[in-house]
């Protein structure tokens, strides 16, 4: 199994992942113009493409999945909840799942994990390759709960959110309301939090973790690399940052 973003920041979201000839996205936060050109980038053939996880229905994770779906005719899953704010639950190419009930897309297992975000029925994934290799992706949470702590124990690749650094959040540009939502329990996780998960999920297995949805106005790249570089036992030049603007290049699970 292997994995790259095609895109990580509030402007939009998306990691694809692919197993042997076929492939998945989760999240489209893109125009379908926008996704494909990246997918192209990324040297992935969108025939590939069997299908799109959508993580919540904030904008710069669902707003290019529709027409994506639709120009590729392929199915979009989602829990009810995000349909429901979506106006999807009559479209024919949407496929209802649940928190932990596992389901199997482009031949990757899927384990849907229920985590605590400002949507109405947030979800992000957990997902093992037929060669028993697992990776977790998690983003747009507020707080690590001992339920998502567990899931994401033992993944060989991590691709985890550090959005904030609190002193900056709490002296930067936004609204006192924007900055509670933030750094609320249900909002986004901070440098320190990313952390935590990542030293929590360390085990012998672990090959690859990056730091995505990284904020522009309330974060700074040097500050990510020195916290995560401290947990990984590394120099901060080798910690691995996705940007929102950029396709990343791709990690393999062997």
């Amino acid at each position: 199994m292997r994995y790259c973003s095609l895109g990580s920041g509030s402007r939009g979201n998306a990691t694809l992942v692919a197993d042997g000839d076929q492939a998945l996205l989760i999240d489209c936060g893109f125009s379908r113009k926008n996704v494909l050109q990246r997918v192209l980038e990324s040297e992935c053939p969108v025939e590939q493409l069997q299908g799109v996880l959508v993580t919540h229905e904030h904008s710069d994770h669902a707003k290019g999945v529709q027409s994506l779906c639709e120009a590729l005719d392929i199915p979009f899953y989602c829990s009810h909840g995000t349909a429901r704010k979506m106006q999807w639950q009559s479209h024919e190419l949407w496929r209802c799942i649940t928190a932990e009930e596992a389901i199997t897309v482009a031949g990757i297992q899927v384990m849907p994990v229920v985590v605590p975000h400002d949507a109405l029925e947030p979800l992000q994934f957990v997902l093992r390759s037929r060669a028993d290799r697992v990776l977790g992706v998690l983003s747009d949470l507020g707080s690590l709960t001992p339920h998502v702590l567990s899931h994401y124990r033992q993944c060989h690749g991590l691709q985890v959110e550090a959005n904030h650094d609190p002193f900056m959040l709490q002296n930067g540009p936004y609204p006192p309301s924007l900055r509670a939502r933030v750094a609320g329990q249900y909002g986004h996780l901070s440098n320190q939090q990313c952390a935590e998960l990542i030293r929590a999920s360390l085990w012998s297995g672990l090959q690859s973790v990056s730091a995505g949805h990284i904020s522009e106005k309330n974060n700074d790249e040097q500050l990510v690399r020195q916290m995560l570089a401290q947990v990984l036992s590394c120099q901060p030049e080798e910690v691995q940052l996705l940007s929102q603007d950029e396709v990343s290049p791709w990690q393999q699970l062997n």
